[in-house]
């Protein structure tokens, strides 16, 4: 082995000298600065080859020396040295991650060496391999990881299907929302028309026959609804002047109401019945009055009270009162539980009058009402109280909240504070309630009367005509414009014009 070393200012014009000396194959020994100069040893390839494979006369080529027991002597050593080997084999296949003694990796041999290291089981027998040097030694070929080409396929499948049907979802949904807009401008393009239509329609109505827009003008004034008045006139037969219309008008509206023709509905029959309606309507007061005239007719130990009004301070006292003065018990409840163990408590009573808790239409709490006497356990029979002092889209909003399952009737109450009652008629006619009494004041129980259709009607015009005045001829079309198609109008199906 020859080692040579090569000085010079630099690395580079030193690594020039070595590959000058000893070909770009050499092998560099060592690299490092020495007094300012760089010095470097290197070795030639050739000498490098020479250290893997020892020549054939060295010792190392050699033969690996063989172990005869062949004495008896010598029998012993043999099996021991068999049962060791066995031993080592069974310990390390029972080691997690062991090896076997003779099928354990052999480590990197040293450049010198020949052989690996044999077992003692294996000296007794010749080895007929190659001998491995570290020239012809071969590196262990690497591991190729396992790939399932079913598993890639399924997955690339789905990811395809996923992709698709997102896209098919996003086109759907925007074809959605296109169609949707679509339909809007249509509805919108169609109730432009139906006014401009409706409002050419009236404009020729009017010249043609200027009665009809007389009696538009009287029902508007007295508290009816456009959409109403606008029926009932188109329905309105020809040929008739401005009195011959007006009379038809009251008719179709009297035919059209529905009203109890006495008090045995109520007083002689009896029953469970239950007053409700928003705040301040006169549920306590109107209740008071149907008691009075129970007691007048069966007896106060026929009648029995209960109050349900627990929220408003002094509510259930002012129906204690009347219950004093009347002689008849008054029960107040809480709840549901409450409700039933009172209404089981006075099955006997001939009628029983519950008074609830007013509160807002929009009250939540208006459908658990509704709930709390329909699931009473008895036949409570709800008669609504309507304001006749409030508009008409706030009593058909009254009405849509406290119907449920279905209103026993109605009262219209405060009738004495109105200017106009026919908003309320109004409501009765297109809801189809029935109207038992009509409350005109304060007085218990004078002020309850059963409500009569010819005298309601001809109040709600006789009460607003000083009023007629008030709506022109060129306001007419401009109002009959925004009722566009009339036929969609379910509340105006059921109208009867004979």
């Amino acid at each position: 082995m020859n080692v040579k070393k090569f000085t010079a200012a630099t690395s580079r014009e030193a690594l020039r000298k070595v590959r000058e000396a000893l070909g770009p194959d050499a092998v560099i020994l060592s690299n490092r600065p020495v007094d300012g100069v760089v010095e470097i040893l290197a070795l030639d390839n050739d000498d490098v080859a020479s250290l893997a494979s020892p020549s054939a006369a060295s010792g190392m080529d050699a033969p690996r020396p063989q172990l005869h027991l062949d004495t008896p002597a010598e029998a012993p050593l043999r099996s021991v040295s068999r049962q060791f080997d066995d031993a080592m084999a069974a310990r390390s296949a029972h080691t997690p991650g062991g090896y076997a003694f003779d099928d354990a990796p052999a480590a990197a041999p040293m450049p010198t060496a020949r052989h690996a290291m044999p077992s003692l089981h294996m000296m007794d027998e010749p080895v007929a391999a190659a001998p491995q040097t570290y020239a012809n030694r071969r590196a262990p070929a690497p591991e190729t990881p396992a790939f399932d080409m079913a598993a890639m396929s399924a997955m690339m499948s789905a990811a395809i299907a996923e992709a698709k049907q997102s896209a098919v979802s996003a086109a759907t949904s925007a074809a959605t929302a296109e169609m949707h807009g679509m339909m809007n401008e249509i509805r919108a393009m169609r109730g432009m028309m139906e006014s401009q239509l409706s409002e050419l329609s009236w404009g020729s109505t009017q010249q043609r026959e200027p009665h009809k827009a007389m009696v538009l003008r009287e029902m508007l004034a007295a508290g009816f609804s456009a959409s109403l008045s606008r029926y009932l006139i188109d329905k309105m037969p020809a040929g008739k002047d401005a009195a011959e219309s007006m009379r038809w008008i009251k008719t179709v509206l009297a035919r059209n109401m529905t009203t109890m023709a006495n008090e045995d509905a109520i007083l002689d029959r009896g029953g469970v019945f239950a007053l409700v309606g928003p705040t301040g309507v006169g549920k306590t007061t109107t209740t008071a009055k149907l008691a009075a005239r129970c007691v007048m007719r069966h007896g106060a130990d026929k009648l029995a009270l209960i109050t349900t009004d627990a929220y408003r301070i002094g509510g259930h006292e002012q129906l204690r009162i009347y219950g004093k003065i009347l002689g008849v018990m008054v029960h107040s409840v809480k709840d549901e539980a409450d409700l039933r163990i009172a209404l089981k408590e006075l099955k006997n009573k001939h009628t029983v009058l519950i008074d609830t808790i007013g509160m807002s239409q929009r009250d939540q709490m208006v459908a658990e009402q509704v709930a709390m006497l329909t699931d009473s356990g008895a036949n409570v029979q709800r008669l609504l109280c309507l304001n006749a002092t409030s508009t008409n889209d706030t009593l058909n909003e009254v009405v849509r909240a406290y119907q449920g399952s279905g209103l026993a009737g109605c009262i219209m109450t405060k009738m004495d504070e109105a200017t106009s009652i026919g908003n309320v008629l109004d409501v009765v006619i297109r809801q189809k309630l029935n109207l038992h009494y009509i409350s005109n004041g304060q007085r218990v129980p004078e002020d309850l009367h059963l409500a009569d259709r010819a005298m309601l009607v001809d109040r709600a015009f006789r009460s607003k005509r000083d009023a007629a005045s008030q709506l022109s001829d060129a306001d007419l079309p401009l109002m009959m414009a925004g009722l566009g198609n009339l036929n969609n109008d379910r509340s105006l199906r059921e109208v009867y014009v004979g």
